[in-house]
């Protein structure tokens, strides 16, 4: 997939880009157990929050304490998440695309369980 988010620019993201940090966010602490990657709109294109995560990993911006706290939150419901100060973007866009993948990873697990414990033919492997 091409990435048309916007570049940082020596460690600094545009607004537009920290903008769209905070929609992903959001739809990051709505997310749903089971449910898809949430999706965010940037420039009519859908965008998964996991690139939007991805794209911040460097950024050294000052986190805004909005956005801190639904990172700070996320956190408390995982209890495999590391204790860790989040002052910048990219702390907090490290955290998230940990916190993506792993449910990323614990959504497939469940429906390749699902999958095969439903099988049609259980003498065959799945």
């Amino acid at each position: 997939m091409l990435n048309f988010l916007p570049d940082l620019h020596e460690g600094h993201a545009p607004i537009t880009l920290q903008q769209l940090f905070g929609d992903a966010l959001e739809a990051f602490d709505a997310w749903e157990d089971e449910r898809a990657e949430p999706m965010v709109i940037f420039e009519d294109k859908i965008v998964p929050i996991g690139a939007v995560f991805d794209s911040m990993l460097d950024c050294t911006d000052l986190l805004p304490r909005t956005m801190a706290d639904i990172v700070a939150d996320s956190l408390a419901r995982n209890p495999s998440a590391p204790e860790t100060e989040i002052a910048t973007f990219g702390d907090a866009a490290r955290l998230a695309s940990a916190l993506v993948e792993q449910r990323r990873l614990c959504g497939e697990a469940a429906i390749a369980a699902f999958l095969d414990h439903n099988r049609v033919d259980k003498r065959r492997p799945a």
